[in-house]
């Protein structure tokens, strides 16, 4: 009887001892499943905080490079227009040649015919001899051929002095040209020297903003080397997480086999010590040993449940953070999408050629300022043509390449005042008679001018 319940107490122990190894496998293989989530879960946040980094970076890109893309078009325009300039400043420049040429050649007619004057009234008045006025009327055969030769001094006397008085016409005139051409060729040199400063000052814009440029690159590179680490430990623990299931899965089945071999093991020997007692004894024996099995039984379906339940919080928890990050980018596209829509409104217009004008005249003598739009404190002159018409509700565009493309074209024959003269970088309001008003340059400031076509006009606008 005793050696018999030694021989029960001992099954009983092997299973326990059996559970309890594989209880303790199962519970460790569980805190390194969980210890690997972990990771993972931090891993991927970290990586979600470096991806909208990497994004943020890319964003700012995109808009310093639509910044150099802007400054490198205009810095094109104004080159072309720099280049422009000097070839109008030449044909200026032999324009003006061949003005003091001709105002030369108009002094030296003037002279000489001066000089012939003086000799022929000397002759004539003073000098004496045959023929002077005098020894003209003493010849005379009568008095109709005195009045004959009296008319005739006269007749030369007056052509020399109408001669006179047209070359020295000619030499006013000359000279006039003269001071114009020279003013015209200052006023060009002027904005070939704003054009030049204005190059200098977009290339310096351009390479700061390069350097920008190469900042952005350089934390780029850093954000996506991070997110490459991040990216390497989410997968190194999604494969330690899938090798723990797996040794969980097989500890657990595997201590299921052992235990389901120790308990026939068990029950074999129970039942060789029952057939060697009576039948009351065997009875009793067989119940405890059908105790002892269910008990052991019902220990391996807990522990298996147990596993069961925490890899399943794995996979919720994996499940969620998923989801979290999918809802992220739905919301960032639907921020994105959202800022993105803009919208234009204009002005509503009223006034006359005539009025723009009146009005522009009156800041005559105001300075000029690069990209300033300020009628008393500065403008340049795209932005005197902008800041006119602002005063009567018209919205035009700060830039004398767009303004060619506002209101409607109309000829030179068929100008107006306030209509918009466009030259190559350049920008003006005609006044009439031949005149413009104008943001002329640093030195000049605005001023009006009195020969509209003092460059090559390639576009004339009218608003009004």
């Amino acid at each position: 009887m005793r050696k018999k319940r030694r021989w029960v107490k001992r099954a009983a122990a092997l299973t326990l001892s059996a559970s309890l190894i594989a209880v303790g496998s199962l519970q460790a293989g569980a805190t390194a499943l969980s210890d690997a989530q972990s990771e993972k879960a931090q891993a991927e946040d970290n990586l979600d905080d470096v991806n909208s980094q990497i994004s943020d970076i890319e964003s700012q890109q995109s808009s310093l490079q639509a910044e150099i893309d802007a400054l490198d078009a205009e810095l094109v325009t104004t080159i072309a227009n720099i280049s422009i300039l000097e070839d109008e400043i030449t044909s200026k420049q032999e324009e003006l040649v061949q003005a003091n040429e001709d105002l030369a050649e108009a002094q030296k007619l003037e002279a000489e015919q001066y000089e012939s004057m003086k000799e022929r009234i000397s002759y004539m008045y003073i000098n004496g001899g045959d023929i002077s006025l005098f020894n003209a009327l003493m010849g005379a055969s009568n008095f109709a051929d005195a009045l004959n030769r009296v008319q005739m001094c006269v007749s030369v006397y007056s052509y020399d002095r109408q001669m006179l008085e047209d070359y020295q016409a000619t030499v006013e005139l000359t000279e006039e040209l003269v001071e114009q051409v020279s003013e015209e060729e200052a006023a060009l040199q002027d904005q070939q020297s704003e054009l030049e400063s204005q190059q200098s000052s977009l290339n310096s814009m351009i390479a700061e903003k390069s350097t920008e440029m190469d900042d952005f690159d350089s934390m780029l590179a850093s954000a996506q080397a991070l997110a490459a680490e991040y990216k390497e430990t989410i997968a190194e623990q999604s494969e330690v997480i899938a090798q723990e299931v797996a040794a969980q899965q097989a500890a657990a089945e595997a201590a299921a086999a052992e235990e389901e071999a120790e308990e026939e093991e068990s029950s074999s020997v129970v039942s060789v010590l029952a057939a060697s007692n009576s039948s009351t004894d065997s009875s009793s024996d067989s119940s405890s040993s059908d105790s002892s099995s269910s008990s052991s039984t019902a220990s391996s379906s807990d522990s298996s449940s147990s596993s069961s339940s925490t890899t399943g919080s794995s996979s919720s928890s994996s499940s969620d953070s998923s989801s979290s990050s999918s809802s992220s980018g739905s919301n960032t596209t639907s921020s994105s999408s959202s800022s993105s829509s803009s919208s234009n409104s204009s002005s509503t217009a009223s006034g006359s050629g005539q009025a723009v004008a009146n009005y522009a005249c009156q800041f005559v003598g105001n300075p000029y300022v690069w990209g300033g739009e300020s009628l008393t404190n500065g403008a340049d002159c795209s932005g005197f043509v902008k800041a006119v018409y602002a005063h009567f509700g018209v919205s035009l565009p700060h830039s004398s390449y767009s303004l060619r493309s506002v209101g409607y074209a109309v000829s030179a024959s068929e100008m107006q005042p306030g209509d918009i003269i466009c030259y190559e970088g350049h920008v003006a309001i005609y006044i009439g008679g031949g005149a413009i008003v104008h943001a002329a340059s640093e030195k000049s400031g605005i001023k009006i001018s009195y020969n509209y076509a003092y460059k090559t006009v390639v576009a004339i606008r009218r608003i009004f």
